[in-house]
């Protein structure tokens, strides 16, 4: 038996979200083609007869310009130091950049194995593959470099193989039906962010986040209200949309896959709030969820 954690780390949209669904083989992420989707640590874990790995997923690690900004950085920089193994994604398909490099001057007083994944390796020959990975071996000394498909599940078994090389434990910290460790309430507010992403305009998903308000249980069915927090009363507007439009929309979406995971009938209120400047108030931050991170 061999365990351990595995902290996925890289800048904003590089699939690190895609690639722990596709390891854990269930969806405990949600995904978005927008950066900053993640907001808090949140571990995958995945199980078989002799591994148990918890993977934690962190916010992408970028350039803060408010207060939630400072705060999701600091979490992706605790989690370095609180994991056995990191995996520092990046984006194959894209030229190496500034974030990147980034990324890596934060990770160099790491004392621990770091994997390079080369994601998103569907978009790529063999020839570029191999080109990337000479582009990255020479700026930071890799424990290994693993070039992957998350979205593809390319080379995703092969990881974990890698992986288990690297685990130091020999107990496991979760059960084995386990597949995260976020409760169901944050889960259900995740699921209705992501189908806010998915129906309104770039500039709204980074102004929003989604508090479950109350769950209630009957005999065959669950009542589920949950508020979207916006900054804004313009944004206000565009998650409701015309005659209520986009909201009941995202109410549709919501509901459809909250009824998968629940398998019972779903009543589902949604409503928006106007929290001005809310990423940058210590006691909204608060309220949220948004803990300040201590060791």
């Amino acid at each position: 038996m061999r365990s351990g954690f595995v902290g996925l780390v890289g800048r904003p949209n590089v699939g690190k979200s895609t690639l722990m669904n596709a390891i854990v083989g269930k969806k405990v992420a949600i995904t978005s083609n927008k950066p900053q989707t993640t907001r808090n640590m949140i571990q995958g874990i995945y199980n078989d007869p002799e591994t148990q790995i918890v993977f934690v997923d962190t916010p992408g690690i970028h350039k803060p310009s408010h207060k939630l900004g400072n705060y999701l950085n600091e979490q992706a920089y605790y989690s370095m130091h609180d994991v056995d193994v990191i995996l520092f994604l990046v984006d194959a398909s894209v030229p190496l950049g500034t974030g990147d490099k980034f990324v890596l001057e934060r990770m160099k007083d790491i004392d621990k194995p770091v994997i390079l994944i080369l994601n998103k390796i569907d978009k790529l020959t063999n020839e570029q593959i191999l080109f990337k990975i000479s582009e990255y071996k020479d700026l930071f000394e890799f424990a290994e470099i693993v070039p992957v498909s998350a979205m593809k599940k390319r080379n995703v078994t092969h990881l974990i193989e890698v992986l288990q090389g690297y685990l130091p434990d020999q107990i496991r910290y979760y059960g084995e039906d386990d597949i995260t460790n976020k409760p169901i309430s944050f889960t259900v507010g995740e699921i209705v962010r992501e189908k806010v992403f998915q129906l309104t305009e770039e500039e709204v998903p980074h102004s929003l986040t989604c508090v479950v308000e109350s769950m209630e249980k009957g005999k065959n069915s669950m009542a589920i209200n949950v508020a979207i927090i916006v900054d804004r009363d313009s944004l206000k507007k565009i998650v409701i949309g015309s005659q209520g439009s986009k909201i009941k929309e995202i109410g549709i979406r919501a509901r459809k896959e909250l009824e998968v995971l629940f398998n019972t009938k779903i009543y589902l209120e949604l409503f928006v709030k106007t929290i001005p400047k809310w990423r940058d108030k210590e006691k909204y931050l608060m309220e949220l969820g948004f803990r300040d991170f201590e060791e």
